[in-house]
């Protein structure tokens, strides 16, 4: 059994790994422009948050890959670092209405207090507007930008692609570093990587 399901984890990261972008979000270009609404009914927009660093994180709260690091308590941990320096933290939900891992507001409140999580806001993007204006495939999928609306960064968390809690220690934490280097002044070392997880359930 134990075979069987891992078989099946490794096929739906390859169909995640394969899933063509949706758009042209590009790591040295501004960041595509988005509004969406957020759990608790407020609108949200990229240009209210110029002059702070934003960190995107695609979300699907059935996801094995989200589980790991909620799991683990490192998505958590890294929301909770981030936003304690001023990083703006938006946690993005654009599975479709019906589809797996959709949430409407209560539920996105109910899972963010479940977790213990520390977004600064959980976006709902039902209909795929904002997933699609990133091109964001997997979940997670990660996306930092710079105060002055840059992509800095664009990809997976992290460097291994397991849903093994146990293989986050060993990783390197991708979105971790580059916050750290762009608050230092420091050009982002590794500016894009494979993203890796479940696909993202848009509705078309």
């Amino acid at each position: 059994m134990k075979t069987l399901v891992a078989f099946s984890l490794a096929l739906l990261a390859a169909a995640a790994y394969s899933s063509p972008a949706r758009a042209a979000a590009t790591v040295g270009a501004p960041a595509p422009e988005f509004s969406a609404v957020d759990s608790k009914g407020e609108k949200h927009s990229l240009a209210e948050f110029k002059g702070k660093t934003v960190v995107l994180e695609w979300n699907n709260p059935q996801c094995p890959f989200v589980g790991k690091h909620y799991g683990s308590g490192n998505m958590q941990k890294q929301q909770a670092e981030a936003t304690g320096a001023g990083v703006v933290w938006l946690t993005v939900n654009s599975g479709a209405t019906g589809k797996e891992g959709h949430l409407d507001g209560p539920g996105a409140d109910a899972y963010v207090q479940k977790t213990g999580a520390h977004p600064t806001a959980y976006l709902l993007d039902a209909d795929g507007s904002v997933g699609k204006a990133y091109g964001a495939r997997t979940t997670p999928h990660m996306y930092v930008i710079d105060g002055q609306g840059t992509l800095r960064y664009m990809g997976g968390i992290d460097s291994v692609p397991s849903t093994d809690p146990d293989d986050v220690k060993g990783a390197t934490q991708y979105v971790r570093q580059a916050l750290t280097e762009l608050s230092s002044g420091k050009v982002v070392s590794v500016p894009t990587s494979q993203p890796y997880g479940c696909s993202v359930k848009y509705g078309s």
